[in-house]
């Protein structure tokens, strides 16, 4: 069961908004870290999880991947990208060198399939949270735009594929700003996605 299933259309609605309208979402995979807010440091880093190679090779390259995709011709050819990929492969060198020097001091945001609208986020979380519980989130948006918000967790359940549990959150402490930068990257999405659907169906 996709995690787009497990959202109920109510509990991604704005708090804020008047007319109660319910929000564009759209399933995407996305750099995504969360902890329980105000859980401390030290509290955290007894549960986190190893970082592998792969998670740092997927979270190094994601952006870089995001961006010459929705640059397309333009972008792809400039003298820049050979820089672009040498500044992200000694990232990651870096990055792999120290999780092997001191494994489990590293919280490195995960390329996670989340269920996102401009209200709240549904993914599946590796540990265990509680309804009411409240979730410092960090979304990177493509390429790399990090948004940081609290949500609220509405529902947890296991997920039926034992990967977790499936989370649905609603933010509620999200800047303006930066939920002007998430509706727009959904509505482009979508926007994209249609496109894409009516080319391919074209070409039938």
């Amino acid at each position: 069961m996709s995690v787009l299933t497990m959202i109920d259309p109510h509990t991604m609605r704005s708090g804020v908004s008047e007319d109660r309208r319910e929000w564009i979402r759209i399933e995407d995979k996305l750099l995504l870290e969360y902890r329980l807010e105000g859980e401390q440091e030290k509290t955290s880093s007894l549960r986190r999880e190893m970082v592998t190679d792969e998670m740092i090779a997927a979270a190094v390259e994601k952006p870089t991947t995001e961006l010459l995709a929705r640059s397309g011709d333009l972008l792809a050819q400039a003298a820049l990208i050979p820089w672009i990929m040498k500044v992200d492969w000694l990232l990651e060198v870096l990055l792999k060198t120290l999780a092997k020097a001191h494994p489990g001091c590293m919280e490195l945001a995960r390329v996670t399939t989340v269920n996102i609208s401009g209200g709240g986020i549904g993914f599946v979380a590796s540990q265990r949270f509680n309804a009411g519980d409240r979730l410092a989130l960090r979304v990177i948006l493509p390429p790399f735009t990090p948004i940081q918000v609290v949500a609220k967790v509405i529902r947890s359940s296991p997920d039926p594929q034992g990967q977790g549990f499936v989370l649905a959150a609603e933010f509620v402490d999200l800047g303006a700003d930066e939920q002007d930068h998430l509706v727009r990257y959904v509505l482009q999405t979508q926007a994209e996605r249609l496109r894409t659907r009516k080319k391919d169906e074209q070409s039938v």
